[in-house]
């Protein structure tokens, strides 16, 4: 008879030994009337046990818990510090325009890894090997096309949000239309994100989704809407410096418990083929290969910081277009190193637990890796490092959503007839309105599978639209705003198709949709009259 764990109902096969019930090595104690069985590899028999369920979080830990909590504390007095410096809108969505280079480079960096990186890309290395780098390399070749393409467009006049430059090109219907894609793409893509904050807080705290999805969206909130872009940058830094800082630590503590070290973890992972890079094998249906993350790699990037208002804010708020260029091109070098640092902790996991398959949650491995296996302190020290990129990301989607609402919507819509503090205001309004809604998101987003994947593949739907029809604006000068309209349409309706009906990866989609969206808009061109509003 199977014998079910008390704690997460997983039966334990009575026949069989070893390492892994309840996700990975231990299954919860009974009563002593009956007798939980694990499976231990070597034995084959059964053997009885008095140990803790791996799905059940360890016992809280007071000095764990006193660095966390202290970082969370001093980080959020640290962002409400910058209240007094918000005085209008250029300082609440743009920061003044005061923030040196290197510190919107690490702000970027910020934006585009975030928890769904730390806890999502170890085991896609457990699981796979580096071919998640490839897409990596085509993050370099979309920030050359995004140097030569768009920055030059931006630094023409003084604008807020990406979405005021299509109304520039085309009109005002046409800036609503890309501005409300990216409100819808952003608040599912950040629920996705918030969710993955209470994968780790859950671990800690013993509680479920709701309350570690409140308390890290509350605090956010707090310095977010005292502080605004200024707080949003500099809060960044300080982050990826912790996050960054906890990944390196927890490599080395990894490295430590492998019987041999790096040299073993280096043999067994490349006598397993886990350390290769490149995948030439050309497929429509495999993520990670060479042309999939060249090319997709290369359009998605040029869509999310070409196009997506969470990372083109980053670049408006530079002193200039110079400076945004050096951050644009510092932030990959960096990008390079933290995807080659998580992959690196996938595989040292995968040594240390002798390439057994992840059961259950794969998105939990590193996280409890961390808080069931580091010192006292470290683990601590370790977990705090992953909720600070993810109130770093969090605080910069909430001013991104906060400006574009603002900016593209409700400014147009009552005439800019308010004052400065009536803006302002309406602006922090809007903070805490989107950070509900990012928490309600959260709420129901753990039926959507691994959140690193599901992250990636929601923005990959529409920002392919968006990219298509921003190409469309600087390329060419024949289409109008019906013309882009048309594109827009055509655009989504393929990419409903693709999602829907093919098993393309999320790595085509946003090349794909841009695509579509371009030659559908400039076909469109020669059957429409170029009606461009300006106003």
């Amino acid at each position: 008879m199977l014998i079910p764990c008390n704690w997460c109902s997983f039966p334990e096969p009575p026949n069989l030994t070893g390492g892994g019930k309840c996700g990975v090595y231990r299954t919860r104690a009974v009563p002593s009337t009956q007798r939980a069985l694990v499976m231990d590899a070597t034995a084959r028999s059964a053997v009885p046990t008095r140990t803790t369920c791996y799905n059940r979080p360890s016992p809280l830990r007071v000095a764990d818990l006193a660095v966390i909590l202290i970082y969370l504390a001093g980080v959020t007095w640290f962002g409400a510090r910058f209240r007094e410096s918000q005085k209008t809108l250029k300082d609440y969505f743009l920061g003044g325009r005061t923030a040196p280079w290197w510190a919107i480079a690490l702000s970027i960096v910020s934006a585009e890894t975030s928890t769904l990186t730390i806890i999502g890309t170890p085991p896609l290395a457990y699981a796979g090997s580096y071919v998640f780098l490839q897409v990596v390399f085509g993050y370099l070749l979309a920030r050359i096309v995004i140097s030569a393409i768009f920055l030059p467009q931006y630094s023409q006049g003084q604008l807020f949000t990406a979405y005021e430059l299509m109304q520039r090109r085309f009109g005002p219907r046409v800036r609503r239309v890309t501005a409300g894609i990216f409100l819808i793409t952003r608040a599912l893509a950040e629920g996705v994100r918030v969710f993955a904050v209470s994968i780790v807080v859950s671990i800690i705290l013993h509680t479920g989704g709701l309350m570690s999805v409140v308390v890290i969206t509350l605090l956010t909130i707090f310095y977010t809407f005292e502080g605004g872009m200024r707080a949003v940058i500099w809060t960044d830094v300080v982050q990826m410096t912790m996050y960054v800082l906890g990944a390196a630590v927890s490599l080395i503590i990894l490295a430590g418990k492998i019987p041999g070290g790096w040299a073993h973890a280096w043999d067994a992972a490349s006598a397993a083929g886990k350390l290769r890079v490149f995948d030439f094998h050309w497929s429509w249906t495999m993520p990670y290969t060479f042309w999939a993350g060249i090319i997709g790699g290369c359009f998605l990037t040029t869509a999310s910081h070409g196009t997506d208002q969470l990372v083109v804010q980053r670049l408006l708020a530079a002193k200039n277009q110079s400076q945004s260029r050096v951050a644009l091109f510092a932030s990959w070098i960096v990008i390079l190193i933290q995807f080659t640092l998580f992959l690196a902790i996938g595989i040292l996991l995968w040594t240390l637990r002798e390439g057994k398959p992840i059961e259950g949650s794969a998105d939990r491995l590193y996280p409890s890796f961390i808080w069931e296996s580091l010192p006292t302190g470290i683990a601590g020290l370790a977990m705090a490092a992953i909720l600070a990129a993810a109130m770093a990301n969090l605080s910069a989607a909430l001013n991104s959503l906060a400006s574009t609402t603002v900016v593209d919507f409700y400014q147009p819509l009552t005439r800019a007839a308010h004052s400065a503090a009536h803006y302002l205001k309406v602006s922090r309004l809007s903070t805490i309105f989107w950070g509900a809604v990012l928490a309600g998101i959260a709420l129901v987003a753990s039926q959507w599978g691994s959140v690193l994947e599901s992250g990636l593949s929601i923005a990959s739907v529409t920002l392919g639209i968006l990219l298509g029809v921003f190409l469309l604006g600087v390329l060419t000068q024949r289409p109008g705003e019906g013309a882009a309209i048309v594109g827009v349409c055509a655009g989504a309706v393929v990419m409903a198709y693709v999602k829907f009906a093919t098993k393309i990866p999320f790595t085509w989609w946003v090349m794909i949709g841009s695509l579509s969206t371009f030659l559908v808009g400039y076909a469109a061109s020669f059957f429409l009259k170029p009606n461009r509003e300006t106003a």
